[in-house]
């Protein structure tokens, strides 16, 4: 053999050897990999039991859920999320929260605008008219009128149609 081939088989063997070395030398990228989908899991399920305890605090005000069964239901998702939130904590500890994972939930829990019943105050059927008119109104101007291909209707701002697709301009 001459010099050249035994070059060549040499380069070759230290590139398998590098491929098979490789994801031994790679157990830190996995170990990150493995912390972060934990970590993913903890949030996903802390979101449910924040999800869960706005919803019970949502019936009970609605009257769905009796007095009785209100305080011991709300206790226990209480706990599930702290513990949620302390395993949290014990993967990344460098958390810009304070150390009361209750506290924390609970402000998650009264936060959301959206989930809290609307005001107590019925309104009047004038109020409701005349918001009803102003959308109606805004509605009424953003319309340009009527696809060529398919005849579905479109808005001033749309560039192609929804339905079909062809271009307006």
């Amino acid at each position: 053999m001459d010099i050249g081939a035994i070059l060549l088989l040499l380069a070759l063997l230290l590139g398998i050897g590098l491929y098979l070395a490789a994801p031994l030398m790679n157990n830190r990228a996995r170990r990150d990999r493995e912390e972060s989908q934990e970590t993913s899991s903890l949030m996903a399920e802390r979101d449910r039991v924040v999800n869960s305890l706005q919803e019970l605090d949502f019936d009970f005000k609605l009257g769905k859920i009796p007095e009785e069964d209100y305080p011991i239901q709300r206790a226990e998702l209480l706990q599930k999320g702290a513990g949620i939130l302390k395993k949290l904590d014990a993967l990344t500890p460098a958390s810009p929260f304070g150390p009361d994972a209750e506290a924390r939930l609970e402000k998650a829990a009264a936060h959301d605008p959206d989930s809290a019943p609307a005001k107590d105050e019925p309104l009047s059927d004038d109020k409701i008219e005349s918001m009803l008119a102003a959308r109606r109104k805004t509605r009424a101007s953003k319309s340009a009128g009527f696809c060529p291909r398919c005849g579905k209707p479109v808005q001033i701002t749309d560039q192609f149609c929804p339905a079909c697709g062809k271009g307006l301009q």
